[in-house]
């Protein structure tokens, strides 16, 4: 056993020391004296001791006499121990130990400072942090370095938890140096004024510096004006420090003539804020406590015009041009200096510099004031009245950031029944009920729950109900009755104690969170240092003489724009608007690339793009294009820099592409444009220099010659594929990893990346610090592990998927830790959050290496491929350090085994070094995916003869759908697709001949039913298989799927009718031929219905034709090997789609300006917004007026053709070329719609 103690003592006392050390190193002055040993024992009190050999007096460090320890009475959360430093001291650490040889010690603790032994104030680490971590045992000593140090006469000691074997006890030291200060006090109608010499100062630089304290929320701190109207002003609003300068420049436009900063937050709480202003010319620092404000000022505001005289506290020569409130500060200032000048030091010297206005004395008066903390919804105060009497009245302040709560519950007697008083949606609402009759009710106030302090008082006599709220009359009701109102003796304060209690108190919307203070009981004020004592009244989880609420929405940790809110516990992130989403609104909504986009089978698009994830640049809109070929760039926000090189040029030759060319309209200049001609030239091109873009800005000056004009148009960004999104490692072995330099993500990290394995567990990322770690990990084959620690011990968050994960297919991981929680996502399965602590550590400080693949101590590695790995939004290139280290491999393979899916339409994946590619050789549809659909327009007697050749070269295995075509072979089954779109019958759509006489014909009929016709035997008729459910003729898009199995056909007609039929005609296809599409020029042994509609042919669209592999509209208009097409009369490729109910998968999808609308916060991924600069508006209205050109030509064309056709008919009762003009007329429109969304207007 005491091995074990020795070792834990050796770790605490090395860890402590570590601590002790490493922040000491920090500080520039020597203040590290143990202030204790000076003490006297008088200097040393408790709330209580267990007897007097374990009073407060021997409670120094290291000492053994007494009981070598102060032990309060009871063990409890209420206990304190106090010392008094005698004046105020700086204090920059503090030690704690245990009880000298016991087991009485302190785990945890809080530390609190005051002036003036009252109205206490926590020490807070990291902002948030309230506890310190306290002893293990006895003996060992546990050292603090506060950072910031505190300035305070009084501090004490409140043990959190003990050692629950024993009971709390505690030796104390506690370091620092003397400190001295200048101090005034201002009783909020006085003020100082300091006059200078200007000569002395600097126009452009100003250092001012102060600590003030208060207990008024409001009041102007100082003020600086001059004749003009320019002025500087510090002012406190509501709590918080307004810092106001304002320039009267009138070349300057009106929003460059102000800065307005605002900094820190519950100011008003009587203690000491330091404040420090720093302007020099357009540069201004504000900082106030830890929280620093920046800011850069535009234009020339770099010299103000000022009179030689500032003042403090107030305003001395109101009027000028000061339009804020004048207020005075009512408070003490501390160490004022004015550029370097100590103005108290001044004034008490009484120096002619120096006017003092009003009573101003030098030194700080302590106004006593006794606040109490409601530390949560089960604490409550319990204050004794005067039973019986006559009236029920009360009146407190409170502060609150709760929008609900109970405030005040009194019993009444004689009558039974209750007064309530709480807080509803932040309002104030009085509830007077008694058994029998309606309830009264009284609603005062409103957004009550702002953290600001309010005074209420309510009174209840005889039949009247009063509230007053900030001095507000809310209203009265006379609704009491006749009854005396008595009240019941008890007032319970925050909420009610248990029901073990007895008590009648009733709290219909949980207990109140916040702070109280200046309560009074039929208008006497209640003593709470004597409930403290425990003389007075009861109470349950309160904290007394101490105001505990913060703000913590002090700093801003909603990131990008996003508004923060709060409650007593916790704050919220509203993103609506942002582009972002998360708790605290740190992730984009939207891809970093177009190829995260493409991936996920996105076709070419405008497209928001957030190419630093959640980096601190904004998303904006692009156009993506997705298919293969040269990279086209224009990147938004690189540089400033000027350039004089055009469109078609690179940056070097400070040319015009007709420039480089030698083709300009006049050789001596090198951009057309230069010429300056009478007539209209231009200068066309990309800027493809991707570190020069974005274009932010054109400007055209005047030539000076008369006449000359300049025009331009700017086109949007285009961008195809990202070079990490494919950015890979293999890792081969379990002791292999990637190293990469200490990963920052002290209070916002985000890490995603995509991983593929066989292994069944494995780390894939770990980073270490001191104590705290992060760690994602494989950590079974269905679960993915997040752990980390920030300083609150470890925590993990997991995903445990119903499928296993070493599949060997992508996965993609996201985790993210911030203030407020720690999530973590693995492809669509549902996120899993663990919420932070409320007041726990929230620094995430790491220092070692980070690890990819595997950790240091080279156990537990991940075998597999990991890709596309991004901390806060930066991408780590794998591949480039996986060259230089042994076990680990560049790039992986297999990306079609997960992203094969994406080919469409009978499309092969093919697998690229870097991605993946569709192949869509056999597909009758083109593009990325293979889902652009390969359509033509056929006129009146046109066609498609697709032949096929003796030695085409293609598989043999007629077991499968692409069965060969060879002229001595026999199809036993074929598959067919295609759509179509006319109004003539009869149709010929699809013809397949044989040698042998055999055919397949797919016809409309003239009574408008399609047709499928087989003749797989020259002695027999043809089977038929016909739809005539609907007129196919209608000009509507129709679907025809055909599938044979030897002598099984199974018809398919828009995915709604099918039907399936044995055929007679026999169950092979011998010696395929050619297929035709529209018109048969052939002379050939068919029906009589076939050859029907073979002479007529097709007048349509025909869209996505399909035999098994062969796809001949294709081949026809996308030639891309050896096929023997023939092409007759009118075939043009167009678009078939339909004006509704069409498959909008099927085709690309494409969008116009005209399309982005909406906000940003869309979670489509598609562009929804355009930003309203001229370039863009100039190229809308272009867009309006071209549609409306367009549409009125549409409408003069259709007019014409329809005169055309009446006038025909009248002629003939069939007519061809009428036919073809109202069909064309109808795909005119059709294709107008598409090709309006396929055009890009700049």
């Amino acid at each position: 056993m005491g091995s074990v103690t020795g070792a834990v003592l050796t770790v605490l006392l090395l860890s402590s020391t570590q601590n002790w050390n490493r922040v000491r190193a920090g500080n520039s002055y020597d203040c590290d004296e143990p202030l204790v040993p000076a003490l006297s024992q008088a200097s040393f009190s408790s709330s209580s001791e267990l007897s007097s050999s374990h009073g407060p007096g021997f409670a120094r460090l290291n000492r053994r006499d007494g009981a070598g320890g102060w032990s309060p009475l009871v063990s409890n959360k209420y206990q304190w121990l106090q010392i008094d430093l005698g004046e105020r001291m700086e204090i920059t650490a503090v030690a704690t130990q245990g009880g000298y040889g016991s087991s009485n010690w302190v785990t945890s603790y809080l530390l609190m400072f005051s002036d003036s032994g009252r109205n206490w104030k926590q020490y807070r680490q990291e902002d948030s942090i309230w506890g310190f971590s306290g002893n293990a045992n006895a003996d060992s000593v546990v050292y603090y370095r506060l950072q910031p140090s505190i300035k305070a006469r009084f501090l004490r000691f409140l043990p959190l938890e003990w050692n629950p074997k024993g009971r709390i006890g505690m030796r104390i030291e506690v370091f620092g140096c003397a400190y001295r200060s200048e101090v005034v006090d201002l009783d909020g109608r006085s003020s100082l004024l300091y006059r200078f010499d200007q000569k002395s100062l600097s126009p452009i630089k100003e250092t001012i510096s102060l600590k003030f304290k208060t207990m008024q929320s409001d009041g102007i701190l100082l003020h600086r004006e001059g004749q003009n109207g320019d002025h500087i002003t510090l002012e406190l609003r509501r709590g918080k420090l307004f810092l106001l300068i304002n320039s009267a420049d009138t070349r300057l436009p009106s929003p460059h003539t102000r800065i307005n900063l605002t900094l820190g937050s519950l100011l008003d709480d009587q203690h000491w804020h330091a404040v420090l202003i720093q302007r020099a010319g357009k540069l201004v620092n504000f900082t106030v406590d830890e929280h620093r404000h920046r800011f850069h000022a535009q234009g020339e505001f770099s010299s103000l015009d000022l009179d030689s005289e500032i003042s403090f506290g107030g305003i001395l020569a109101p009027g000028k041009s000061v339009s804020f409130s004048q207020k005075n500060f009512h408070g003490c200032l501390e160490n004022l200096y004015y550029n370097g000048v100590d103005i108290i030091d001044l004034a008490k010297r009484q120096k002619p510099q120096i006017f003092a206005m009003g009573n101003v004395s030098f030194s700080c008066s302590q106004p006593q004031s006794v606040p109490v903390t409601f530390l949560s919804p089960r604490s409550y105060l319990a204050l004794p009245g005067s039973s019986r009497e006559d009236e029920v009245a009360a009146a407190f302040q409170f502060r609150t950031w709760n929008n609900a709560g109970l405030l005040l519950f009194s019993e009444l007697q004689l009558v039974s029944g209750g007064l309530l008083l709480f807080l509803n949606d932040g309002k104030l609402k009085l509830n007077l009920y008694q058994p029998g009759k309606l309830p009264s009710d009284i609603t005062a106030g409103v957004g009550l729950n702002d953290g600001q302090w309010h005074s209420v008082s309510i009174s209840a006599r005889r039949n009247h109900l009063s509230v007053v709220v900030d001095g507000q009359v809310a209203s009265a009701a006379a609704s009491l009755g006749p009854e005396q109102v008595y009240s019941g003796g008890t007032y319970y304060f925050g909420g009610c104690p248990d029901n073990s209690f007895g008590s009648k108190c009733k709290n219909p919307l949980g207990g109140f969170q916040g702070c109280m203070r200046r309560i009074s009981i039929s208008n006497k004020v209640v003593d709470l240092i004597s409930v403290q004592q425990g003389t007075l009244g009861n109470f349950s989880d309160l904290q007394i003489d101490s105001c505990g609420i913060t703000d913590r929405c002090l700093p801003n940790y909603c990131e990008h724009g996003g508004e923060c809110s709060q409650s007593w516990n916790t704050f919220h992130c509203n993103c609506a608007n942002t582009g972002y989403t998360g708790a605290t609104c740190h992730n984009s909504i939207y891809e970093q690339s177009c190829e995260a986009y493409k991936h996920r089978g996105n076709t070419s698009g405008f497209y928001y793009i957030d190419s630093d994830g959640s980096g601190p640049l904004e998303p904006f809109l692009l156009y993506c294009n997705m298919t293969d070929g040269t990279p086209l760039s224009w990147w938004v926000g690189r540089t400033n820099e000027t350039h004089t090189y055009w469109g078609g040029s690179s940056p070097d030759p400070q040319k015009c592409a007709c420039g480089l060319e030698g083709n300009c309209v006049d050789s001596q200049y090198y951009c057309n444009c230069d010429a300056d001609r009478n007539e209209w030239t231009n200068d066309t091109g990309v800027l493809s220099y991707k570190e020069h873009l974005p274009v932010t800005k054109i400007v055209i000056t005047d030539t000076g010659r008369p006449h000359s004009e300049a025009a331009y148009k700017l086109g949007p960004l285009l961008c195809r594929g990202d070079r990490s999104f494919w950015n890979s490692a293999s890792f081969n072995t379990e002791a292999s990893y990637l190293h990469f330099p200490t990963f920052h993500g002290e209070l916002s990290a985000d890490v995603s990346f995509f991983f593929k394995t066989t292994a069944s567990s494995g780390v894939f990322l770990e980073n270490l610090g001191i104590t705290d770690f992060i760690r994602i990990e494989l950590r079974s084959p269905a679960v993915v592990t997040f752990s980390f620690d920030v300083g609150n011990g470890p925590s993990e968050v997991s995903v445990q998927s119903p499928t296993h994960f070493n599949d060997n297919q992508w996965h993609h991981v996201r985790v993210e830790r911030n203030m407020k929680e720690a999530s973590i996502q693995v492809d669509q399965l549902p996120p899993q959050t663990q919420p932070a602590p409320a007041d726990g550590h929230v620094l995430l400080q790491l220092n070692s290496q980070l690890f990819v693949g595997g950790t240091a101590t080279r156990q537990r590695g991940f075998l597999g491929c990991l890709r596309a790995l991004q901390l806060n939004g930066q991408a780590l290139d794998l591949e480039d350090r996986a060259r230089v280290t042994p076990g680990v491999e560049p790039g992986c393979r297999g990306h079609c085994s997960s992203y094969g899916k994406l080919c469409r339409n009978g499309g092969n994946c093919r697998e690229k070094p870097s991605g993946f590619s569709c192949d869509c050789t056999f597909s009758a549809y083109s593009g990325p995916f293979c889902s652009d659909e390969i359509a033509a327009y056929f006129g009146s007697g046109s066609s498609v003869v697709y032949h096929f050749q003796e030695n085409y070269p293609l598989s043999k295995n007629s077991s499968s759908h692409a069965a060969s075509f060879h002229g001595d072979l026999k199809l036993r089954r074929e598959m067919i697709k295609f759509s179509f779109r006319t109004t003539r019958t009869p149709s010929s759509l699809l013809y397949v001949s044989s040698f042998y006489k055999e055919y397949l014909s797919v016809i409309i009929a003239k009574n408008g039913s399609l047709q499928v016709r087989y003749k797989l035997n020259r002695y027999q008729e043809p089977d038929v298989v016909t739809f005539d459910f609907k007129n196919m003729a209608d000009g509507q898009l129709h679907h025809v799927q055909i599938n044979r199995e030897e002598g099984v056909v199974f018809v398919e007609i828009d995915e709604n009718a099918r039907r399936q039929v044995h055929l007679s005609s026999g169950t092979e296809f011998s010696a395929v031929k050619s297929l035709v599409l529209g018109r048969i020029l052939e002379h050939s042994d068919v029906d009589q219905e076939t050859a029907l509609a073979g002479a007529q042919g097709f007048l349509g669209c025909l869209s996505a034709v399909q035999l098994s592999h062969v796809a001949p509209l294709k081949a026809a208009l996308h030639p891309s090997r050896s096929a023997l097409v023939t092409v007759s009369g009118h075939v043009t490729e167009s678009s078939c789609v339909a004006q509704a109910g069409t498959d909008a998968t099927s085709r690309e999808r494409t969008h116009s300006f005209a399309d982005h609308s909406g906000t940003r916060d869309d979670r489509e991924p598609l562009a929804n917004a355009i930003k309203s600069d001229s370039a863009v508006i100039g190229g809308l209205i272009a867009v309006v007026i071209f549609i409306l050109l367009c549409i009125t030509a549409i409408a003069v064309r259709i007019y014409q053709q329809k005169r055309l056709y009446k006038r025909n008919e009248a002629k003939r009762s069939e007519n061809v070329d009428g036919a073809e003009a109202v069909l064309k007329s109808q795909l005119d429109r059709q294709n107008a719609v598409s090709e309006n969304q396929k055009e890009y207007f700049f």
